[in-house]
C-alpha cells in the first residue's frame, strides 16, 4: 500500500455534520406519516412497530469488548476491556408480518446494558447502547427524505409506489429506481446466524465517527437449504445446541469523499478492525422462558439514540430516526 492511500485511510477526527435548516419541520412531517401507516398497521396485525414488525427471534446474549483497541475505537462503551450483557431481537424489516420468504431487509438489533455515561439524548445516564443493524453494508437511499417517501408509497400498494417513483425520478429514472430497490431487497439471505449485518448508517466514537459491522463465526455453521421458510426456527435450532458468535466491527471515517457522513448510499471504503465479540447464549426459545424472553423484547425499545453521548448517532437518516422511532414507541406504548 503507497503512503498516499495509507494517509487517505487514516482515521480522522475531521468530520462534520451538515443539517439543513428545514429539518425540524420535515422530521416532524415523517413521524406523522409514519404513525399513520401504523396505526393502520396495527389494526391489521395488533399493536407494533411502524417497521421491522415482524420479531422472529428474541435472544440473550453477552458482549466482550477487547483490550488494546486503535485510538479511534477506544471510546465509550469500548473505552475499556470488559463484559456486558446483552439483548438480541432478530426481524424482518417491513410493515407488515409477511411470509419469511418475501423479499425484504433483515434486522439485528441488540442492547447492551449496564452501560455507564451520559446519554446521547442529554436526558441523563445512558440505559444502554442500542445497535441496530441491518443485512445492508449501505442505505438505500441518501437521506431520510427519499426513504420516508418509498416508505409511505409502498404501503399504499404497488401501483402508488410507482406513481410516486416516476413522479420523483421521472419516466425513465422511475422503472430505474424500482429495479435498484428490488435489488436490493432481494440481496440473497442465507440465516440470521450466518449473515454479516451492518450499521449503514454512522455514529460518534468519541471525537470520530465509525460504521459497525458483526462478522458471523463460521463455528455457527453453514447455511441451510430451506431456511426461508422460518428464519426463526433455523437460529432457534442452532442456539439450541451451542453459543452462536460475531465479531464486532468497527470502520472509521477518513474523509468525506472515501466515508461521507450525510450521504447514506455510500459504501466506506476504510477498513474494519475487530472491538469486541458478541455472544448468544445457548437457549431454548421455546422453553416458559424463553416465551417471557420473546415478550419482553418485543415489548422493549431498540433505538440508536438509546446510546452513550460517546456514540451519538450522525448523519441526517439518523437525526431522522431520532424523531420517527420515538414517535413508533409513542405508537405502541412503549414510551
Amino acid at each position: 500500500m503507497s503512503h498516499t492511500h495509507q494517509r487517505e485511510l487514516t482515521p480522522s477526527t475531521h468530520w462534520k455534520e451538515v443539517p439543513s435548516v428545514d429539518e425540524a419541520e420535515r422530521f416532524a412531517s415523517y413521524a406523522k406519516q409514519f404513525e399513520a401507516i401504523q396505526a393502520r398497521k396495527s389494526q391489521q396485525y395488533g399493536v407494533g412497530r411502524a417497521l421491522h414488525r415482524k420479531q422472529i427471534v428474541a435472544a440473550t446474549a453477552s458482549l466482550e469488548v477487547l483490550a488494546q483497541l486503535p485510538p479511534f475505537a477506544a471510546h465509550g462503551l469500548f473505552a475499556t476491556p470488559g463484559n456486558f450483557d446483552v439483548l438480541v431481537r432478530l426481524s424482518n424489516g417491513g410493515m407488515d408480518k409477511a411470509s419469511d420468504r418475501r423479499p425484504d431487509i433483515r434486522g439485528f438489533s441488540f442492547r447492551v446494558l449496564g452501560v455507564k455515561g451520559d446519554s446521547a439524548l442529554n436526558n441523563g445516564p445512558a440505559k444502554s447502547q442500542d445497535f441496530t443493524l441491518i443485512n445492508q453494508e449501505k442505505f438505500a437511499f441518501a437521506g431520510s427524505d427519499e426513504f420516508v417517501g418509498f416508505v409511505v408509497a409502498a404501503s399504499g400498494g404497488a401501483a402508488a409506489l410507482v406513481k410516486h417513483l416516476i413522479q420523483r425520478y421521472g419516466l425513465l429514472g422511475g422503472p430505474r429506481r424500482l429495479v435498484q430497490m428490488a435489488k436490493s431487497l432481494k440481496k440473497p439471505f442465507s440465516g440470521f446466524a450466518t449473515e454479516t449485518m451492518y450499521s449503514s448508517v454512522p455514529m460518534a466514537c468519541g471525537p470520530y465517527a465509525v460504521r459497525v459491522r458483526l462478522m458471523p463465526s463460521p463455528t455457527n455453521g453453514a447455511p441451510v437449504i430451506g431456511a426461508d421458510a422460518d428464519w426463526g426456527a433455523d437460529f432457534s435450532a442452532r442456539m439450541a445446541k451451542q453459543e452462536l458468535s460475531w465479531e464486532l466491527q468497527l470502520q472509521p471515517f477518513v474523509n468525506e469523499t472515501l466515508t461521507p457522513i450525510e450521504d447514506a448510499s455510500v459504501n466506506w471504503s476504510s477498513p474494519y478492525v475487530t472491538v469486541g465479540r458478541l455472544t448468544v447464549h445457548k437457549q431454548d426459545a421455546a422453553s416458559a422462558q424463553g416465551k417471557a424472553l420473546t415478550e419482553e423484547v418485543e415489548s422493549s425499545v431498540f433505538d440508536p439514540w438509546q446510546a452513550l453521548l460517546a456514540h451519538r448517532p450522525l448523519g441526517d437518516v439518523q437525526r431522522a430516526r431520532k424523531v420517527i422511532y420515538f414517535q413508533s414507541q409513542q405508537g405502541r406504548g412503549a414510551a
